[in-house]
């Protein structure tokens, strides 16, 4: 194409007229995006713009008709990183955590691990989580606020598995087998610690 599609981002399904558009267009069989499959759907109507939405455990993307593989690829990128962006302004609270650390639970350890409480705090600089297990507690550290949520999870799920398994070996690692972007998140994690090492901040595209 010659000039890249106008992104358009939304938490929720289109609206009606957009649903219509959709109708003409291509379901292709899920595609693994690292947390929950990926359906990208083309439609002959859509021209330029490119959007995305949650739709229970699936993303679903929208994308031009006449949009190449090569592209399409690029644009589900681009837009999973947006959408894990905009989830990442939503903060939330000690009990929120909690009842978000149950349903990884249940999802990927099949409720074995059962924390008595989750709770963030200011004063773990060094690491991003901490786990009790003899108590059931687990902590976060409030450096995670504003992260994708996929990194939350992560650092959740890698605490979960602290109540079942206590050290870092091999059962341990495969516990969190389980979570498909383990090893983004790590890499993501990796990357910010990285970067507070250095002394000035990385310089941006064409700086």
């Amino acid at each position: 194409m010659s000039a890249d599609p106008s992104p358009r981002l939304a938490g929720e399904p289109p609206s009606q007229s957009a649903g219509s558009e959709q109708r003409g267009a291509t379901k292709r069989p899920p595609r693994g995006s690292g947390t929950s499959a990926v359906e990208v759907r083309r439609s002959a109507r859509r021209r330029r713009t490119v959007s995305a939405y949650r739709e229970g455990d699936r993303t679903i993307v929208l994308i031009p008709a006449r949009m190449s593989e090569a592209e399409e690829r690029r644009w589900v990128t681009v837009m999973l990183d947006k959408l894990a962006a905009q989830e990442s302004k939503r903060v939330l609270g000690d009990s929120e955590l909690t009842e978000r650390a149950e349903r990884l639970s249940a999802q990927y350890f099949d409720g074995r691990a059962r924390p008595n409480s989750v709770r963030w705090v200011t004063n773990q600089n060094t690491r991003w989580g901490s786990c009790t297990p003899a108590e059931g507690s687990i902590r976060l550290s409030h450096r995670l606020k504003g992260m994708p949520e996929y990194v939350v999870d992560y650092v959740l799920l890698h605490e979960l598995a602290h109540l079942l398994v206590p050290g870092h070996g091999q059962r341990f690692w495969e516990l969190l087998e389980a979570y498909p972007r383990t090893e983004r998140a790590r890499g993501y994690l990796e990357g910010v610690v990285a970067a507070d090492r250095l002394p000035y901040p990385p310089a941006g595209r064409g700086e």
